[in-house]
């Protein structure tokens, strides 16, 4: 069955592109720019990658979406993680490449400079979220169905992973799969390849929360932690 992009009000079940790791051969994951992610993000980078009413939709979806007290991981985080002031998370952790971005952040109790390309293993306890989100990153990735995992297993059961994308990107260093699917219901496919790729989770839903043509789009593929 082919996937839908549906209103912001509904939702649609995608199938998974791939079902194991060894479908995801690794030239998939290559990039135009080979050299180190660390100096690559060693510069921090002070802006914002999708214009405001793409903020203002993940926002408002990220105050329906995510659970009242909710103890929140923002993977590849930066100096904004777009949470609305109607959450009061118990706390947010935020993992990313940069320092003085993470620094930057005032939503962030706790803040983690970490490669996830270099090492996918989060330096992180199990069972210690309810909610994980990705914004607008997912496309940078080498090594996507380990990092998935280890999200997972971060997660207390039941608790929702949330990958947000759009359709910007640093060409260079954006994995080559990505970039040859220029669809968002096939990069939609993709993440939810990586999702059953990696195990451990429930089936993942789709969402399109995109605010207009006239700004930049804003979807969504999440999926709970099966536990």
């Amino acid at each position: 069955r082919q996937s839908r992009v549906l209103s912001s009000s509904g939702s649609a079940k995608i199938p998974a592109m791939q079902s194991s790791s060894a479908s995801f051969p690794p030239e998939l994951f290559r990039r135009q720019d080979e050299l180190a992610d660390a100096a690559f993000y060693e510069a921090p980078r002070l802006v914002v990658h999708i214009d405001g009413p793409a903020i203002e939709a993940v926002t408002t979806y990220l105050g329906q979406a995510l659970p009242a007290d909710a103890a929140v991981l923002d993977l590849m985080s930066s100096w904004r993680s777009h949470l609305p002031a109607s959450v009061a998370p118990a706390r947010v952790a935020g993992l990313g490449m940069n320092g003085i971005e993470l620094a930057e952040n005032p939503q962030l109790g706790t803040r983690i400079v970490h490669d996830l390309n270099s090492n996918p293993v989060l330096p992180l306890e199990s069972n210690a979220f309810d909610a994980a989100i990705v914004t607008v990153s997912i496309q940078y990735l080498v090594r996507p169905i380990e990092v998935f995992r280890e999200v997972s297993r971060v997660l207390r059961q039941g608790g929702v992973f949330h990958v947000i994308f759009s359709k910007r990107l640093f060409p260079t260093k954006a994995v080559a799969v990505w970039q040859s699917l220029p669809d968002p219901r096939r990069r939609a496919e993709l993440i939810a390849g990586y999702f059953a790729a990696a195990g451990g989770w429930a089936e993942p839903q789709f969402f399109d929360q995109s605010p207009g043509r006239q700004s930049d789009p804003v979807y969504v593929v999440r999926a709970a932690a099966a536990g």
